[in-house]
C-alpha cells in the first residue's frame, strides 16, 4: 500500500447492496467495504469465520439461537460453520475481512463476483 484508504470515498463509488468491494489485501485476505439493506440469505462458511465491523448504521446478525445487533463502531465474528443471516432495516455500511476467494453467500455459484475499488 502506498497511500491510506479512505473508506467513505470507496463507499461513495457504488450504490449496489450486498456487493462487497475489495479496498485492500492483507496476508491473503480481502479487506472489503459493502453497503447493505434488507435481508441477506441464510448461509454459513464451512472453512472460515465471518468478520463484520459496522462503519455506519445498524445491522442484526441472526443466528439460529439468537440475534446479535451491531451499531457503528461495533464488530462481531460469526464462527466458521455457523449459519447466519445479516439484516439491515435501513442502509448500513460494513467493513469485512475474509480470506481472498471466500464466497459471500457460502456458495461459489451464487456469490457476488470479486470487485476491487
Amino acid at each position: 500500500m502506498e497511500d491510506s484508504v479512505n473508506l467513505a470515498e470507496k463507499l461513495a463509488l457504488f450504490e449496489e447492496h450486498w456487493s462487497p468491494r475489495t479496498v485492500a489485501e492483507f496476508n491473503g485476505h480481502d479487506v472489503m467495504v459493502v453497503k447493505v439493506e434488507g435481508e441477506f440469505n441464510w448461509h454459513a462458511h464451512p472453512d472460515t469465520d465471518d468478520f463484520f465491523l459496522v462503519l455506519k448504521g445498524q445491522i442484526d446478525i441472526e443466528l439460529r439461537d439468537r440475534t446479535v445487533t451491531l451499531s457503528a463502531g461495533e464488530m462481531f465474528i460469526v464462527p466458521r460453520g455457523v449459519e447466519h443471516r445479516p439484516i439491515a432495516r435501513e442502509e448500513a455500511h460494513l467493513l469485512l475481512i475474509e480470506p481472498t476467494g471466500t464466497p459471500n453467500t457460502g456458495d461459489p455459484d451464487t456469490a457476488a463476483k470479486r470487485q476491487i475499488v
